[in-house]
């Protein structure tokens, strides 16, 4: 038996039914590490933020179940991987970076040196103009153009 199901109902939220028959609506499912661990540490809260579910690793749960989990997952994160930059407007900020990410080919305002961080030796986090982040998840495996573009302003 699963440790409890997870469904949506009539007006697409997400419905947490415990063994017990315990229902919470709705609920959201969080990463506690969504840089470093991504597949491990995930909360499923309450409206009022309360953590009613702790899921140590992902992989534990049967596929059906997992599946709704990231689906979960995805729906409230929008950090899109940048998978190659393909070209940069100037190497002076503000410039214009042309990306493909995971999510497609995009473009996005770099106002500032600053606004890339690295957060471990491989990772780093930039955030546009708009605010939105993207992410680099290994700097290192990144074609020689994109490493190239990026060394100019790291």
């Amino acid at each position: 038996m699963s440790p409890f199901d997870l469904q949506r109902d009539a007006f697409g939220r997400w419905v947490l039914t415990m063994p017990d028959g315990t229902q919470f609506v709705p609920v959201t499912a969080l990463r506690a590490y969504p840089v470093s661990a991504p597949d491990a540490g995930v909360a499923l809260m309450d409206a009022d933020g309360r953590e009613i579910v702790w899921i140590d690793a992902l992989a534990q749960l049967d596929m059906s179940l997992h599946d709704k989990v990231v689906q979960a997952l995805n729906e409230r994160e929008f950090l899109p991987e940048i998978l190659q930059l393909t070209d940069v407007s100037s190497f002076a900020t503000p410039s214009t970076w042309s990306v493909l990410t995971d999510r497609g080919v995009t473009q996005f305002l770099l106002k500032g040196e600053e606004d890339i961080r690295r957060l471990t030796g491989t990772v780093l986090l930039i955030n546009d103009a708009n605010g939105v982040q993207f992410m680099i998840r290994d700097l290192a495996a990144m074609d020689k153009h994109s490493r190239k573009l990026l060394d100019r302003f790291l």
